[in-house]
Formats: structure tokens, sequence, C-alpha cells
């Protein structure tokens, strides 16, 4: 009996191609082509984790460690701070000695420590702000060496860490107003101590909520997490400009 449709399966067969439909066929590709097509699933898998799971903490963080950016970041701006407060230690030792004396940090009417350190704004808990510095960025440069370690500190540490750099939020915020609006003017020092503390506050506030050792909501924690970088420049750039507006008719004045 022939064939109703003599055109179809009219194709021959060939038997050395892979059967799509037979599932041992994969296994008669060369070993290359395997290995390559492996490699790909893997790092396929690795790029779907990094984007659903880079606001996740780690392991090493839900024990109590930092990501080693933070670790750095801490000791960067553990020495810079420190090495800005030293400094005003010392010229408040040469103020203390000579009244009249020039300080190397008086640059011109608008940047100096001269018209700061003299003020009770400097010495605003009984002693001298920058000893104060002195410690709080010797520490901060300690526990950033603690983190790149590989140290895991408990929840009550981190609520430390957490509560000091809320202070260093307040205090910053206090002293920007007594210079922009009291003394009119800029220390370099303390310029510098700004601009570390920044990022010490964003990130450690941000890495503390991240591994669930303070709350502050999931959508605040996610946005803070994966746009710390983008929050300290907005700060960064708003103080900026306030000065540049600010001291206007100042730095006018000094380009002349």
């Amino acid at each position: 009996m022939t064939d109703a449709h003599p055109g179809r399966d009219s194709a021959p067969h060939d038997p050395t191609a892979p059967d799509a439909a037979d599932p041992g066929a994969a296994d008669d590709l060369p070993g290359d082509v395997l290995e390559e097509t492996d490699e790909l699933d893997d790092e396929l898998d690795d790029l779907d984790g990094d984007v659903v799971d880079r606001a996740a903490p780690s392991e090493h963080q839900l024990a109590g460690g930092a990501p080693r950016g933070l670790g750095i970041l801490l000791v960067v701006a553990g020495l810079a701070g420190l090495w800005a407060s030293i400094e005003l230690v010392l010229s408040e030792i040469i103020i203390a000695k000579d009244p009249s004396a020039s300080l190397a940090c008086d640059l011109n009417p608008i940047i100096g420590c001269g018209s700061f350190i003299t003020t009770w704004q400097a010495h605003a808990l009984g002693i001298p702000n920058a000893v104060i510095g002195v410690g709080a960025f010797g520490g901060l440069f300690a526990v950033g060496l603690m983190f790149l370690s590989g140290a895991r500190a408990g929840r009550w540490f981190w609520r430390v860490l957490v509560a000091g750099v809320a202070f260093a939020t307040v205090a910053q915020a206090f002293f920007l107003y007594t210079a922009f609006f009291v003394i009119h003017g800029l220390c370099p020092y303390c310029l510098v101590v700004w601009t570390v503390n920044i990022p010490v506050i964003v990130h450690v506030i941000a890495r503390a909520a991240q591994a669930g050792h303070i709350r502050i909501g999931r959508r605040l924690t996610r946005a803070l997490v994966m746009d710390r970088w983008i929050v300290v420049g907005v700060l960064y750039a708003a103080i900026v400009i306030f000065a540049l507006v600010h001291f206007w008719d100042q730095w006018m004045l000094l380009a002349r």
C-alpha cells in the first residue's frame, strides 16, 4: 500500500547528526565545546546572583564582619582625620604660647584656622575638639584595621559604632553652622575632617543596616546600600555649592 502523502518524511535521515529529542545527544559534542558551555552557564549564574543579591548581606557581614571596602575607608579616613586633628592641636599650642603668632593654616581671609581655635565652639566639651578628634580618629583607624583583618564584631559593637557616627553627624552639622554663620570662615583642617566624615557616616550606617545590626526600613536600607557614593557625592556638592554662594562676595574680592 502506497503512502497517501509521498512528500512527508521524504528527507533522508543523517545518522551522524545529534537527535534534538535524544537527551544523550549533548554527550556526543566535543569536550572543549561542553567545557565552554559550562563556563558560560556559570558566568550567567554569577551575573544573575549579583543582580539579585547585590544589596543582600554576605555571610561574613551577618556574622559581624565588614566588607573590605569599608575597612579600607575607615583606615584612610582615620589617618586623614588623625593628621588634621594633630595639626589643630599643634596650632593651639602655638597660639597658647604666642597669641599673635602667624599660623601656616591661615591662608586668606576666608580660609584659616586661627579664628576657629580661639572660639568657645572649638572647646565645646571643655577641652579642645582637636584632642577629642585625635582619640576618635585613632579609634576609627583601629576599627578599620580590625575589619581588614577579617575580625567579626558583635551587634553591640556595630551599634556603638553607629552611635559614634551619629554623634559625628550632629557635631559636623553644628560646626558647619558655626563656620558659615558665626565665624564666617572655613578652617582647612576642619575641611579635611568634614571630607572624611561624610563617607564614613554614610557607609557605616549603610553596612550596619544591611547586616541587620540596626533597623532603618528595607527600602531605605537598599537605597543606601546601592547608592552610597551617590549620597556622598550629593552631600559634597551641597556643601561646596553653599560655600561658593555664601562667600561669593569674599571670593570675588580675593580673585581681584
